[in-house]
């Protein structure tokens, strides 16, 4: 079976790869304009999270893989902050970093959840 932090990070992987693809899947929910410049950082988080998603997957059980997971929850919940400071749009703050914090729990969470089963 694989472990949850390895599934936890295809799913990280996969959804990132989207926004390396399709930079206005991340910019429009943000209420961001969709420029060359912003498709570059969006593709820039993409990409730092696509490599993320591959180090939790490929990540042995124990020290490594605990570091993975705080590489990954601490780039999600910094996002969350900086989302949070730095949108317009009170409604899209919330909606954005909402979903940044969630995705660093579900991380953590299936770190948390493979350590206590010896994963």
């Amino acid at each position: 079976m694989s472990s949850l932090t390895a599934l936890s990070g295809a799913a990280t992987a996969a959804f990132s790869a989207v926004f390396v693809a399709a930079p206005s899947v991340l910019l429009r929910p943000c209420g961001i304009a969709d420029t060359r410049q912003t498709r570059a950082l969006a593709r820039m988080v993409g990409a730092r999270d696509v490599v993320a998603g591959i180090a939790l997957v490929l990540a042995a059980p124990g020290r490594p893989r605990r570091l993975a997971v705080a590489g990954r929850v601490a780039s999600d919940w910094t996002d969350a902050v900086a989302l949070a400071a730095g949108l317009a749009r009170q409604d899209r703050r919330a909606l954005v970093s909402a979903s940044a914090v969630t995705w660093g729990l579900v991380c953590l969470a299936a770190a948390v959840l493979d350590e206590r089963a010896g994963r």
